[in-house]
């Protein structure tokens, strides 16, 4: 785990992060949000390190920069940056949350709805993340199912932020289900639909048949591999 790697930042390591922050931010301007992710196993002091030289960005948050059992490292953090700091897209049910809510560690939560306990259990969560002042953003790398999910929830959540999403570039997406407009993601938003359920009409089978992923293309594959009490699970980012 991040702790334990011995691995540090330098002086010019830190200096080219900023450094690439600083084009995109040079690119994009300040009317649009950017957040940073995927640091690598590095320990606290590099992290704060990094999140003291990306502060004059303004980035909406900085994420999953240590393992977030550490609840106290990461009070340390959020304390030490003026960065609002996020994690949570490996953390189950609002219980496995209240940590680091309750310790003020964190100034944003990230929850996965499709893992962290379905739409009931994810809404729970952000009303107690509201209770403390913290924003909710959600995570999401799936298709349009779970994101209208998504959708619904964070209409029904009034500490919601932002919703991740990570097939822009992927030009059969919207065409997964039926029912919803064309693209769905228009001008950075989701038109919250009326329609019954989720609010699609159905699934292009066909379509995803034909988008499996070619090293294993199984159409919905038999999971009673998961039923035991061993899994390859991740415990953190």
């Amino acid at each position: 785990m991040h702790p334990f790697t011995g691995i540090q930042v330098t002086p010019k390591g830190v200096e080219y992060l900023a450094s690439y922050v600083d084009t995109v931010r040079s690119i994009v301007g300040y009317d649009v949000a950017i957040a940073a992710d995927h640091f690598g196993h590095i320990a606290l002091d590099s992290c704060i390190r990094i999140g003291k030289a990306l502060e004059p960005f303004t980035l909406a948050w900085i994420e999953d920069l240590i393992p977030w059992q550490f609840t106290d490292q990461w009070r340390q953090l959020t304390e030490a940056v003026a960065v609002p700091t996020c994690t949570g897209e490996d953390i189950y049910l609002t219980e496995g949350f209240k940590p680091l809510l309750d310790a003020g560690a964190i100034r944003v939560v990230h929850p996965d709805p499709a893992t962290s306990g379905g739409i009931a259990e994810t809404k729970r969560l952000g009303d107690y993340a509201q209770e403390r002042g913290v924003a909710m953003a959600l995570h999401l790398a799936a298709s349009p199912v779970a994101t209208m999910a998504c959708v619904h929830l964070a209409a029904a959540t009034e500490n919601f932020l932002a919703l991740e999403h990570h097939a822009a570039d992927v030009p059969f997406w919207s065409e997964l289900v039926t029912g919803l407009p064309r693209p769905l993601i228009q001008d950075g938003f989701i038109t919250v639909p009326d329609a019954p359920g989720l609010g699609f009409g159905d699934i292009n089978e066909e379509l995803f048949r034909e988008h499996l992923d070619q090293r294993d293309p199984v159409f919905f594959a038999e999971t009673g591999h998961w039923d035991g009490e061993t899994a390859h699970d991740r415990l953190w980012s």
